[in-house]
């Protein structure tokens, strides 16, 4: 079993459960394929499995890291955001919430895909390669954010919390009675689900 899943708070675990979307940090691996590294660059990346008829060895020598999520909100909890090459209009309408959601950057709609992963570089890893979180009232974020309780990732979906686990999502529960909230998903990107981009939430089969 490799170590090659990534969970909500950013971190490669091993587990036998699968994932629905692959991501790249660069080559992160020896050549005994284990993890060296949480990241090589600052371009962190959501891609699909299948692209072209392209086929890989899973952590090949030399080549960069392949990385699986249960699902795009946890890609995007993990700091990931969408591939240029293999999911152009997905990255495109990102980009375009992401630029409509963080006016404060004064980024024009031109602006290089790599000045937004240096922003993201900052809200998702400090220099220890913690987490970075933020605070915020839960009644104000939108379907897709992940937030930490007690140490424990849930995903918000309507008006419900999802608590995540590597195979899917426990059964559905009340928002906490606490509205003040740790926030997982990096802020810039809460600020682009409110500015339209809906991730692909694995919630439809609980466990």
């Amino acid at each position: 079993m490799l170590q090659n899943r990534v969970n909500p708070k950013g971190d490669i675990i091993k587990t036998s459960a699968r994932g629905a979307w692959l991501g790249n940090r660069g080559q992160l691996h020896n050549t005994g394929k284990t993890i060296l590294r949480p990241f090589k660059h600052q371009a962190w990346i959501i891609c699909l499995l299948q692209f072209k008829g392209r086929h890989r060895e899973i952590m090949g020598p030399n080549l960069w890291t392949e990385l699986f999520f249960l699902d795009e909100a946890t890609a995007f909890s993990a700091g990931h955001r969408p591939c240029f090459e293999c999911r152009r209009e997905d990255a495109k309408r990102f980009k375009a919430a992401w630029l409509a959601g963080n006016p404060e950057y004064a980024f024009p709609a031109n602006v290089l895909i790599g000045k937004i992963d240096e922003i993201l570089q900052s809200e998702r890893i400090n220099r220890d390669n913690s987490k970075v979180t933020f605070e915020a009232d839960i009644n104000d974020l939108p379907d897709g954010t992940f937030i930490e309780i007690a140490d424990e990732a849930y995903l918000l979906a309507d008006k419900q919390l999802y608590r995540w686990l590597p195979s899917g999502y426990k059964e559905a529960m009340p928002f906490p009675t606490n509205d003040i909230v740790s926030v997982l998903t990096p802020h810039s990107v809460v600020n682009a689900f409110r500015y339209g981009y809906l991730p692909q939430l694995g919630i439809a089969t609980t466990v």
